[in-house]
């Protein structure tokens, strides 16, 4: 039998996020220290990361050396994928000058990089793991493109991680996102996904499945998190496949951790930008506010090429990493 360990969006950071009222590094050290422990308890022969491990692409030395240590704790091997916090400009090609690239080069993590899938096998179970990062266009083309794979190999059994917005409700206008019931696939037995912190519960069809067990990391007191206890996913293989979900015992309640007099402010905050989007709309119906949906929207409005798209992106994505901390706050 092959055992899984799955956790995702962990946003280790160095400082706390307004919403938070706690101790948010320490909490995050914490709930770390558990899922090390999980994962003796549950003997697993790997852990995945679903992306979004750190909140920064550059995040300060002093906080990864300390997660470092504490991820070479595991057991076990420990792959990810790139999340579009770990990355420059919603460019994966920018993770090998990340630090999430600097922990894949010492070996502390194993990056998943489309195009090279990792075959694990154990008493006669074998399993291809294939992983897609965030990337500018995920959840905005044919979905079958980044939510399954192309080249499966001679396998019992393929898992596949996506740091992507797949969601089992509709978001709003201008959201990218996927409908979960849309990505089921005869390649794919168990798709992991990450990114919509919220997740959702376990969705299974014809032994096959899709999981999001939800952020390990509350970073905002959206009252869905107020309510949701971080968990991880179990995942295991044999003739057949099991997932369970196990709640963290270290997570304190969200009313505890979470600031919910924040909550009226950012409510105000959200309606003048609801009006400040509006009118932007009315100007050139823009349908975000990120730089890089404002570059996509233009080359839709204009009809550029894709090739002159991707090439502003890219110097977005060389502008930030030139920016580094001093370029924005950590939040």
């Amino acid at each position: 039998m092959l055992r899984l360990l799955y956790v995702t969006d962990t946003h280790i950071r160095g400082t706390s996020p307004r919403s938070r009222i706690d101790d948010f590094v320490g909490a995050m050290r914490r709930k770390l220290e558990e899922v090390v422990q999980i994962a003796r308890e549950e003997k697993v022969d790997a852990v995945l990361h679903g992306g979004d491990l750190f909140d920064r692409p550059d995040l300060s030395p002093a906080v990864v050396r300390d997660v470092a240590q504490l991820l070479r704790q595991f057991d076990a091997p420990l792959y990810t994928v790139a999340g579009n916090h770990d990355i420059y400009g919603h460019n994966p090609d920018t993770v090998d000058r990340s630090m999430l690239g600097l922990m894949d080069a010492f070996d502390t993590v194993r990056l998943l990089r489309p195009g090279h899938p990792v075959r694990l096998e154990k008493e006669g179970i074998s399993l291809q793991l294939t992983g897609q990062p965030f990337h500018y266009d995920l959840d905005k083309r044919d979905p079958m493109l980044d939510y399954s794979v192309r080249n499966r190999l001679e396998a019992d059994y393929c898992v596949h991680m996506v740091h992507g917005m797949a969601v089992d409700r509709p978001l709003p206008e201008g959201v990218a996102h996927t409908m979960v019931h849309t990505l089921w696939s005869d390649e794919v037995d168990v798709l992991l996904t990450g990114h919509y912190h919220a997740g959702f519960p376990l969705q299974r069809k014809e032994g096959r499945y899709i999981v999001n067990p939800g952020a390990l990391a509350r970073i905002n007191n959206h009252p869905s998190e107020i309510g949701r206890t971080p968990q991880v996913a179990m995942l295991e293989l044999d003739e057949s496949i099991a997932v369970r979900f196990r709640p963290l015992r270290c997570a304190a309640p969200g009313e505890e951790v979470l600031d919910r007099s924040y909550l009226e402010q950012a409510a105000y905050r959200e309606e003048k930008m609801a009006s400040f989007v509006q009118e932007v709309r009315a100007a050139g119906d823009f349908r975000g506010m990120d730089v890089i949906d404002i570059v996509e929207e233009i080359a839709g409005l204009e009809e550029i090429d894709d090739e002159v798209k991707y090439e502003a992106m890219r110097r977005i994505a060389v502008v930030q990493e030139r920016l580094g901390p001093e370029g924005g706050a950590e939040e």
